[in-house]
């Protein structure tokens, strides 16, 4: 989809995590997001879907300013109350963000949502993109797969709030300092990994690019109970639907069993950044506390991901 008339103000269009455009001597960052909840506790689902929200900003290299809420509320089956601390749980990671709620909107609706339409600043030198890795290039992830298979194992009953303290940990940590950690490598290439899986915004990074995708699974940080639990065959729908849409551009070794394509596959809540930059520039992430993994490379190739 093009704009109709930018007069080259729109630097990034769609197909990218977020648009950035030009505006009064400023560069903006606008995206939204919004999401059915992923724990029980109120307060805490706002405060990850406000910090799964602002992750494309970070994704881009940019810097969140202000946010307005959306949310889909059934206001037959929840007391007002529960908005209130879905909304306060926002208030809070957008405050740990440096950013501010100013308003939103809401409607009565069947099923629970909520998310964030979050506007930004970038610098315009230092906007990261989804396309233009480089062969050569490391391939940097930042937080560890398995969110989405444990919230449905959650969902399901299969385990308990207990049992995804990690993972919630994870969904609450913001993307800033690595998306700062990207710019100052001035990475090739840069997206933030969620609903599409690991595999799913691999394939987007690579689309109509010369260049493959070498990734080695032994590399690739899991959380805890993630393979137990889709070896027993409890992984969100999403997953399959991921894995069936990159078939077509992914070569699986033939040791990498279902269960791990599935988990590349799992459609992440919050997850981390995953980032294209040569290899002298990996000493930056080792000298900071930013969790990273190297989980591949880059070759020259026609838009394939090989996972090895």
């Amino acid at each position: 989809m093009e704009p109709l008339d930018d007069a080259g103000a729109v630097i990034v269009g769609p197909g990218d995590d977020a648009g950035v455009y030009r505006m009064g001597g400023m560069t903006i960052v606008e995206t939204v997001d919004f999401m059915t909840p992923v724990v029980n506790d109120p307060q805490l689902f706002g405060a990850i879907s406000a910090v799964n929200s602002l992750s494309d900003i970070y994704a881009m290299g940019g810097r969140p300013v202000a946010a307005m809420a959306v949310a889909a509320f059934p206001a037959c089956d929840y007391d007002i109350g529960v908005l209130k601390l879905i909304l306060k749980g926002a208030m809070i990671a957008l405050k740990r963000a440096g950013a501010f709620l100013i308003g939103g909107h809401s409607i009565n609706a069947v099923e629970l949502q909520f998310g964030l339409a979050v506007t930004g600043t970038v610098e315009e030198d230092a906007i990261l993109r989804a396309g233009g890795a480089k062969p050569g290039d490391l391939l940097v992830l930042t937080k560890p797969l398995g969110i989405g298979i444990l919230t449905t194992a959650l969902k399901n009953r299969v385990i308990g709030d207990d049992d995804i303290n990690e993972a919630v940990k994870w969904m609450l940590n913001i993307n800033d300092t690595a998306s700062k950690l990207a710019v100052q490598a001035r990475a090739s290439a840069c997206t933030d990994v969620t609903g599409f899986g690991l595999l799913g915004h691999a394939c987007n990074m690579l689309r109509g690019s010369s260049v493959d995708f070498v990734m080695n699974y032994d590399s690739i940080p899991v959380l805890p109970m993630t393979t137990e639990l889709a070896v027993r065959g409890i992984c969100p729908g999403g997953a399959y639907k991921n894995l069936g849409f990159v078939s077509e551009t992914t070569r699986f070794s033939p040791h990498i069993e279902k269960e791990s394509r599935l988990i590349l596959s799992d459609p992440q809540t919050s997850g981390g950044l995953l980032i294209a930059m040569a290899p002298d520039k990996l000493g930056i992430f080792e000298q900071s506390d930013v969790f990273h993994a190297v989980i591949g490379r880059v070759v020259k190739g026609s838009g394939i991901i090989i996972v090895e």
